[in-house]
């Protein structure tokens, strides 16, 4: 990677404040930038960063008034953070190739069908009747089952487990031993107490630009579909259980849990370790912090909510305060 100052604005749409030559060969953090690398600024509270850093280049919003002298070149554009996710993007899809290639230990079935320059890794294994679209990338050591369906410009990390019937769609990133597809945890108490397993014979879809973390488990559904919505973003180690509908563009962090057979809406964000119980339904742009526990239904859209059980963020604040004191004397 080898960018100046003026390539990057005409990337992004940006305006050039300093030396439009100025050459970067790295990204780096804006507290930790070197002579030679290009770091962002959007978050106020690193703004000293901004005064001291040796960084070549600095990305900027076009808002940003200086209040002290600024050594480095800065890129004046409309939201500094989105715009290094871009060209972040862009530098990442310059060095991505596709080609085709076949692990001499891998295993293809022959009623398999592989589009144009599919990479397929050591010891992967591919299924009976699956379809791999066009230049996806399968890592070594994944398990693909019969009548699997994966769209094209997917990455499917090492170790992960695709189970048969299972549907994927186009630019999906499952990452190291996610798992897609299990059982669901559904058993029928009999009368000596023991419990009957209840057989689920649906499946998982997800749709196009979804991405799934490692170690994530999505559970398929009794009858019907469990569902990742289009462009929603799952982080490692969650849990998704059956018939779960996950909205559109709805984000959820690391090890949050979500119940059988519960809508969650388009837009929503999920802390880290959230729980969400099942039945219920969440309406869009709903947020839950970390460690919130939801126990009822979310019918209103756009609110907050924080602890166990979940309450209105405001709602919530105010009972903190007044169980903070009820301790002391």
């Amino acid at each position: 990677m080898e960018f100046k100052a003026k390539e990057i604005a005409e990337i992004l749409g940006g305006t050039v404040e300093g030396n439009p030559d100025a050459t970067v060969t790295t990204f780096a953090r804006i507290e930790s930038g070197k002579p030679g690398s290009i770091c962002f600024f959007a978050n106020p509270k690193y703004e000293q960063y901004v005064y001291t850093s040796k960084a070549e280049i600095i990305i900027v919003n076009r808002t940003f008034e200086p209040k002290e002298p600024v050594s480095a070149t800065m890129v004046r554009v409309d939201d500094a953070y989105s715009a290094v996710a871009s060209l972040l993007d862009y530098v990442t899809a310059k060095k991505r190739s596709y080609k085709r290639h076949r692990g001499c230990r891998s295993r293809i079935r022959w009623s398999a069908r592989l589009g144009k320059k599919v990479y397929v890794g050591d010891f992967a294994y591919i299924g009976r009747n699956a379809v791999v679209g066009d230049c996806t990338k399968i890592y070594e050591g994944v398990y693909i089952g019969d009548d699997v369906r994966i769209g094209s410009f997917c990455t499917i990390y090492p170790g992960a487990k695709i189970y048969p019937g299972m549907v994927i769609g186009d630019r999906v990133i499952i990452h190291a031993n996610a798992v897609i597809g299990a059982d669901g945890f559904g058993f029928a108490p009999l009368e000596d107490g023991t419990w009957k397993k209840i057989e689920h014979t649906g499946n998982v879809i997800i749709e196009d630009d979804v991405e799934i973390g490692a170690n994530t488990c999505i559970d398929k559904s009794q009858m019907g579909s469990t569902i990742v919505r289009k462009g929603a973003k799952i982080d490692d180690l969650c849990m998704i259980a059956h018939n779960v509908e996950v909205g559109p563009n709805t984000v959820m962090a690391a090890m949050s849990g979500i119940a059988g057979s519960t809508k969650i809406g388009e837009h929503c964000i999920l802390g880290g370790q959230v729980g969400i119980a099942g039945h219920l339904t969440v309406a869009d742009n709903t947020s839950f912090g970390a460690q919130t526990g939801l126990q009822s239904s979310v019918k209103q859209p756009g609110q907050s909510f924080f602890g166990t059980p979940a309450l209105p963020y405001m709602d919530y604040m105010r009972s903190y305060a007044m169980f903070k004191k009820a301790g002391k004397k």
